[in-house]
């Protein structure tokens, strides 16, 4: 990660603990910039300027991260709805749709999104794309016994699948509800994410994909202007 980017994703993560108010349930998102927020969020529980703070993880590296400091957590069961929801994303389109799952959490992500009240997504600005899938792979969550089955699947969408392997560790990656990921590129992008995402989780086998559609509220961009890091606010319409 260049420094830059650095401070784009630390303004980005400031810029979102500044919308969590007292008593709230916040949605905590996974990912590198997501992780900058949790941090800044323990900083101020720690500090008091902030109180009553309940956070929902999406991800056991965030729950792991947030035990660490000290930030009150429930299941998610244990709630029956989230204040705020706040996570990164892989791309983000023009109508706010995106692409998620780079950490392969986009099941508990998607759960968290959708139970939030408010969803705000940060980014920096690389993230932001014309169109889905040009650039970011698709991620779709498998039952282990199926993958292959899937795999051949996807082609009726014009979709090209490889099963993702993890990096440190032989074999593929596993989920934290014990699944595998095909990562799918669609033949010239996905120019209609909601009617694929549909298509993608009919297909038996599949637990969820990673295009989260009609979901987020507003995305925070961070971005560099004249050399000083600085967030961009997109709200819709």
């Amino acid at each position: 990660m260049t420094d830059l980017q650095t401070q784009m994703k630390q303004a980005v993560a400031l810029a979102a603990i500044e919308e969590i108010k007292d008593g709230m349930v916040i949605g905590l998102g996974s990912g590198s910039t997501a992780a900058l927020m949790i941090k800044a969020l323990g900083a101020k529980l720690s500090s008091g300027e902030l109180r009553d703070i309940v956070g929902i993880t999406t991800s056991f590296q965030g729950e792991v991260l947030a035990s660490e400091l000290s930030i009150p957590l429930k299941s998610l069961s244990a709630v029956d709805q989230i204040d705020l929801a706040i996570d990164g994303a892989d791309e983000v389109d023009p109508s706010f749709q995106l692409i998620k799952g780079g950490g392969a959490c986009h099941v508990q992500e998607k759960l968290v999104a959708s139970l939030a009240k408010r969803f705000v997504v940060v980014v920096d600005s690389t993230k932001i794309v014309d169109r889905l899938n040009l650039g970011f792979l698709l991620p779709v969550e498998v039952l282990p016994g199926a993958w292959k089955q899937v795999q051949k699947k996807m082609k009726d969408f014009g979709g090209e699948a490889v099963l993702r392997m993890a990096k440190n560790k032989a074999g593929p990656v596993v989920t934290d509800q014990g699944n595998l990921v095909l990562d799918v590129q669609i033949a010239g992008g996905i120019d209609d994410p909601e009617g694929l995402e549909a298509c993608i989780n009919n297909v038996p086998g599949v637990l969820e994909n990673g295009l989260f559609v009609n979901l987020a509220d507003e995305i925070l961009v961070g971005e560099i202007i004249e050399g000083n890091a600085g967030v961009r606010r997109l709200g819709k319409n």
